[in-house]
C-alpha cells in the first residue's frame, strides 16, 4: 500500500506542476499578444469614429504677434542658435541699425543659424515681416 501511495503522490505532484505550467504558459501569450498588439487603429472617412470634429482653420493673415508667439518665440525667447532674444535692446540695436528690408531678407531667406522663414513653411512673407515688426517694436 506504500507503494500505492507513493505513485499516486507523484502523479499528483505531476499533473499539479502541469496544470500551473499551463495557466503560466496562457498568462505568458497574452502578455505577448499585448505587446505585439497595434498601438492604435486607422479610421477611415464613412466610418463612425471618422466623425470627430475638425479644428476650424484660421482665416486671413496672422498678425505678428501670433506668428512669434507660434513660431518665433521657440528660439527668439531662449536664444537658441544664437537668435537675439526678444525685448534685448543691445543685441536688437545692430540689427535695427541695418534697416528693415536687411531685417525682412535675413528672415525671409535665412542668415547664419536661422533657417528661411525660421522653418515656418506656412508663413507667408508678409507674416513674416509682421512677426519681425512686433520683434522690433518689443526690441526698442
Amino acid at each position: 500500500m506504500s507503494q500505492l501511495k507513493k505513485v499516486f503522490s507523484l502523479l499528483a505532484a505531476a499533473g499539479l506542476g502541469l496544470s500551473l505550467s499551463m495557466v503560466t504558459l496562457a498568462d505568458r501569450n497574452q502578455e505577448i499578444a499585448d505587446r505585439i498588439a497595434p498601438a492604435g487603429k486607422s479610421c477611415l472617412e464613412g466610418e463612425s469614429c471618422a466623425a470627430a470634429p475638425v479644428a476650424p482653420v484660421a482665416s486671413g493673415p496672422r498678425n505678428g504677434e501670433q506668428v512669434y508667439s507660434t513660431k518665433c518665440f521657440t528660439c527668439h525667447a531662449t536664444g537658441a542658435a544664437g537668435a537675439p532674444k526678444t525685448a534685448d535692446v543691445a543685441a536688437w540695436a545692430p540689427r535695427i541699425a541695418q534697416g528693415m528690408d536687411t531685417l525682412y531678407t535675413h528672415a525671409i531667406k535665412g542668415l547664419n543659424g536661422m533657417p528661411a522663414k525660421g522653418l515656418c513653411m506656412d508663413c507667408s512673407d508678409d507674416e513674416i515681416k509682421a512677426a519681425v515688426d512686433h520683434m522690433v517694436t518689443a526690441s526698442k
